[in-house]
């Protein structure tokens, strides 16, 4: 799901670094009257935690692999505002340090991870939560979506860029990205369940 450099095109890597510019600049803003002082080291205790998270990688179907996002618990430990902040470091390092995604789409990879991965499904737990009122249910198709919706981005970008036609792109990152999910989900629940029973005043999502 990270895309390299070369892979958009200037239009779009244009846009999505200054998509992704505007909606950092307005977290940082958010983030300084949520938090308290006390609370910011958590922010980086999280960023640890989904990097190294993400370096796990387990098996799909036809030689693929896929590792969890983390974007959603991050948005219920810290809120949707940080949890885009500690995502988008993570991405950071991720192409400075692996080369992980391209330093010139960084602002696509930012986009879809951290922007529609964490903020927008912290938004649809909400949403979720509330419809039907099972918050384990709801903590398990964001965190579905979170991966799933990100991969649609992507896709999106990539055919706009002219990389692959619409209509082949999207249907394949979303079939393998909605497998993945399966253990984004299942790994969001046991680890969201495990923090709430065990350090509940860890959670401000």
């Amino acid at each position: 799901m990270h895309i390299p450099d070369g892979f958009l095109s200037n239009p779009v890597m244009v846009t999505t670094n200054a998509a992704a510019l505007v909606t950092l600049g307005a977290a940082v803003k958010k983030v300084k009257g949520e938090l308290e002082e006390r609370q910011i080291p958590l922010m980086g205790v999280a960023a640890a935690f989904i990097f190294a998270a993400q370096m796990l990688n387990f098996p799909i179907i036809g030689g693929t692999s896929g590792h969890v996002l983390g974007g959603l618990l991050a948005a219920l430990l810290l809120g949707p505002n940080a949890a885009v902040l500690v995502m988008s470091v993570v991405l950071i390092l991720q192409a400075l340090l692996f080369n992980d995604g391209g330093i010139l789409a960084l602002g696509a990879n930012i986009i879809n991870m951290a922007i529609i991965g964490s903020w927008c499904c912290y938004w649809i737990y909400r949403w979720l939560t509330k419809l039907c009122r099972n918050e384990t249910i709801a903590v398990a198709i964001s965190a579905w979506l979170s991966v799933v919706l990100s991969a649609i981005a992507c896709a999106l970008e990539l055919a706009i860029s002219g990389v692959a036609p619409l209509f082949a792109v999207v249907p394949m990152m979303a079939t393998i990205h909605a497998i993945i999910g399966v253990g984004e989900a299942l790994v969001t629940v046991a680890a969201f369940a495990f923090i709430k029973r065990t350090k509940a005043e860890l959670v401000r999502g």
